[in-house]
């Protein structure tokens, strides 16, 4: 099961605190969380994140379990990019490639529920 969209993270490179003075600016408001791993922001019930890589990023599709979403992704035909890790505080994150290509990320997120739940 797919609960919608949920984050899209933006690789920033050496330039995170300036992504983020730009992010705060433009949207009216600071981030929920900043870090030097990371800076989210919560944006209407979905969150927008920066990330000091040069790589990496991507949108993340919620799943209420990683685990069954990863399995059905996978026997789906996807490809396995990033298997499931534990970023912390009880939120997991994968991501794969869907057979035409595109880029698919998944988010278990139990702190982060969209707007509408």
């Amino acid at each position: 099961m797919i609960l919608g969209l949920r984050t899209v993270i933006y690789p920033v490179g050496q330039e995170l605190q300036r992504a983020k003075e730009f992010y705060a600016k433009w949207l009216g408001f600071g981030p929920y969380f900043d870090q030097p791993f990371y800076v989210g922001f919560n944006v209407g019930g979905y969150e927008l994140g920066l990330i000091p890589d040069q790589d990496g990023g991507g949108t993340y599709w919620g799943v209420p379990s990683i685990a069954q979403a990863w399995e059905d992704l996978l026997a789906q035909g996807a490809t396995a990019l990033s298997p499931p890790k534990n970023v912390g505080d009880g939120i997991w994150v994968a991501m794969a490639c869907d057979p035409f290509g595109n880029r698919l990320g998944i988010i278990e997120n139990p702190h982060f529920p969209p707007a509408n739940e």
